[in-house]
Formats: C-alpha cells, structure tokens, sequence
C-alpha cells in the first residue's frame, strides 16, 4: 500500500472514529474475524485492514433497499417494461456499433453471441450509464455486518472484494457499485469478478468499472464458463392444451434447471412452438400477462442466463432484448 493510500485511509479512519464511534467496523467483533482470516490466510496486513473497515460506513439506505426489491412482486406484463423499450434497445444499438470489433472477436472467442453480451449489459447497467453510487466497502460492510438474514454470504463478498482490490492495486475506498456491492458494466459480485472477470486489452488490469472491452470479455467469459452452447435454441413459445401440474413450472428460483423432457411437458398438453428434439430437456414458464399467461420453454442455454440473475422473467427480458438487439443490428 502507497504512503499516501495509508495516509489517506488514517485521516479516514480518525473522521470516521470520531463522528461514528458506534458505527466503527474496525472494532466489530464479525469483522475481526474477517481480519483473522485475510491475514492468516492470504498474508493482508492487519493495521491496513483496520484502516480500511474503520473507514467503511454503515449506510441505512442499503438495509431498506435490499428489504424490499424492487422487481420482484411485478407480474411479467409489468417487469419486462422495464427493461424492454425503445430507449433501451436504442441504446443497445448503439453501444453494439461503438462496440462492435471487440463484440465479435469476443463471440468469436468465446461462442456466446454478441447480442446476449450487449443485452446483459443492457439490462444490468443501461449500457454502463447506471452502475451504482455506493462505495462497494460501505455497502458490502453494510449488509455483513449489519444485515444478518445474509450475514454470511456478504461477508464472503466483502473477503473477495478485499482481495481483488489488492490483486488489482484498486483503492479499496473508492471503487463503487451497486447497493448490494454488484460492479461495473456488467454488476458483478466480487467473487464473480474473481472467478470470472479477464483482461480483454491485455493490458495487465481488470478493469470492469472503466474498461468496456475487459466488460465484455468478462460477460462473455461468465457465460462460457457456466456452459453456453454456442447454436442451440434458448427458448420455445408453447402452447397449454392440458393440465401441467404446477410443481413443472418454475416458481421464483425453483424448477429453472431443465429437469423434464419436451416430450414428458407435450404429454401433459404443453407443446413446444418451435421444432425441436422430444429429447430435449426444458423447464416451464408461464408468464402473467393482463389477461391470461403465455407459456414458454427454456432450455440449456436459458438455465445458462438464469445463471447471471436467478429469475426467469430477468432471463425472459434478456433474451427478448438481445433479439430486439440482432434485429435492428442486421437491418
């Protein structure tokens, strides 16, 4: 660590302790452990690690933003506008054109189509254009220490992004993101960063906040890594002629893996739209629309998208604007 980041995270530290002594996680008991931890297990320096928690602050609006998120009560005639509109597929082409050399070596590279990429960043960050205010310290702080239903798997989080931060020379203090501590472009938690993010430029840093191209080549990579087939369909509309019990379709995050066979859901009067092997393997959908529901199957590379965010109807609103997306790209 540079003179001047210890100099800076000290002024920090002694603001922080003085006008929020209470709220000072440099002396957490939950935080000392993960203090024990970096330093036994990764070689971290201990007086830098307590600079830096001292410094993170406990941010009240991240604790009422993750109680109640926003999408998740929507029905799908409501969710997939905000997502698919004009502007976001104008701006999809638009970031595609800027794009497009590093976009097609990527999908060329990697076999996952440049319209899914373009369209993942889309839906996470409008193209880069929204991509959090938070310092990710206070909010990864915030809810490991202060929001225990998920105590563990931020603090998880918080460990990974101090570890990046050091691997990648990043000022821990002053890389932002999202209330929940999601990243750059394409808003990744920090142990996705470290198991997925790549140097696209080669240029020795990986920079997902700043750098489009390491964004996109780190999408990609995501999406190879968890299994996309390069050519295989996505999804089928279908079409309800029966009673398909209701445990085969997917409810939140349950069912998204594709369990039952096209043939197994045509047997129980849901058919496939599209032409595709009896064989395949699908997961049900049907998507609340004002009057009625539409149905769909989605298949590998589908469960692939549910990967990025657990949610069908996210999924759905990638896939439906990556199509937008190729359409006015090959006009």
């Amino acid at each position: 660590m540079s003179s001047r980041l210890k100099i800076a995270l000290l002024a920090s530290c002694l603001w922080s302790t003085c006008l929020f002594a209470a709220e000072n996680y440099s002396v957490n008991p939950a935080a000392l452990e993960l203090v024990d931890e970096l330093v036994q297990e990764q070689g971290f320096d201990r007086e830098e690690l307590l600079l830096v928690l001292a410094s993170a602050q406990r941010q009240e609006s991240i604790l009422t933003a993750i109680a109640r998120p926003a999408e998740k009560s929507k029905p799908w005639y409501e969710y997939r506008e905000i997502f698919l509109n004009e502007k976001r597929l104008e701006q999809g082409v638009e970031f595609y054109a800027e794009h497009k050399a590093t976009l097609e070596r990527v999908s060329k590279e990697t076999g996952v189509p440049a319209e899914i990429i373009v369209s993942i960043i889309g839906v996470e960050t409008y193209y880069g254009r929204i991509a959090g205010s938070y310092r990710v310290i206070d909010a990864l702080s915030t809810l490991a220490f202060d929001y225990p239903p998920r105590s563990e798997f931020f603090t998880g989080e918080l460990k990974s992004y101090l570890i990046l931060t050091r691997q990648q020379g990043f000022d821990p203090l002053a890389m932002k993101g999202s209330y929940a501590g999601a990243m750059g472009y394409g808003q990744f938690m920090p142990s996705s960063y470290l198991a997925y993010a790549v140097d696209g430029d080669g240029d020795g840093i990986v920079d997902i906040w700043n750098n489009p191209v390491d964004a996109i080549s780190s999408v990609a990579n995501y999406f190879k890594r968890h299994g996309w087939r390069n050519g295989e369909a996505v999804v089928s509309g279908a079409t309800a002629k029966g009673e398909v019990p209701e445990e085969w379709f997917v409810h939140g995050r349950k069912n998204l893996r594709p369990e039952h066979t096209v043939a197994q859901f045509a047997a129980v009067g849901l058919d496939a739209k599209m032409t595709v092997s009896p064989e395949t393997l699908a997961s049900a959908m049907k998507f609340e629309l004002k009057n009625g529901y539409e149905y769909w199957l989605g298949f590998h590379n589908f469960y692939v998208i549910t990967r990025y965010n657990h949610s069908a109807m996210y999924a759905m609103c990638v896939y439906e604007l990556s199509r937008q997306i190729a359409a006015e790209i090959t006009r």
